[in-house]
């Protein structure tokens, strides 16, 4: 092999060495007893407020390419509660989510949108397909993924997701007490993660 050769094929090997490496994307698993779906309705003309627990999430973020992340949340249906039992029969019950048949609600992301700073806390919006009463629809959600506050900016152990937005519960086969209870429910679901 010619000096130059050798020469050239160093300078090569010295440069591929020299790129940094890509950090590969990060794992999360589900604090449950800190994450929650909370949902708000409209009951006879009052705003009423909700809650789901979150049953499990899988979050997948690429530090390297954040539109590339990735969001699968579980919600336990059984367990919903409102302040009312009456509404909280009601909403389990078969004319609205029909938790006996249907007694989970699932969302998993296909695309992010990031915000105008190139970040998931500022912005972002997450489509993807929304699970409920066995019907499954795309929606839009407002996102955001944020570090605890007073943590070390590149500290990604632990982590809180929020994800926000209204659907039409009519839109998934949730049409009963439609003279009581307005079609439009607004999500608010909220993930404690920590790195796997």
């Amino acid at each position: 092999m010619s000096l130059t050769r050798r020469a050239t094929l160093l300078a090569l090997a010295a440069l591929a060495c020299a790129r940094p490496l890509r950090a590969a994307p990060v794992r999360y698993r589900l604090d449950t007893d800190a994450s929650t779906v909370g949902f708000h309705f409209i009951l006879n003309g009052i705003s009423q407020t909700g809650s789901m627990p979150v049953l499990r999430a899988e979050i997948l973020i690429d530090p390297d390419n954040l539109a590339a992340s990735q969001v699968d949340v579980t919600v336990d249906v059984t367990r919903a509660r409102t302040p009312f039992g009456f509404a909280t029969q009601a909403l389990v019950g078969p004319d609205m989510l029909d938790a006996a048949r249907f007694p989970t609600i699932r969302f998993v992301s296909q695309s992010i949108q990031l915000g105008s700073a190139g970040r998931i806390s500022s912005g972002a919006r997450i489509t993807g397909q929304l699970t409920i009463r066995g019907q499954t629809r795309r929606v839009t959600l407002a996102a955001g993924v944020y570090r605890p506050q007073g943590t070390d900016p590149d500290d990604l152990s632990r982590l809180q997701a929020q994800l926000t937005g209204r659907i039409s519960r009519a839109a998934f086969g949730a049409t009963g007490y439609p003279g009581l209870v307005r079609d439009e429910v607004m999500l608010d679901i909220v993930a404690l993660v920590r790195a796997a």
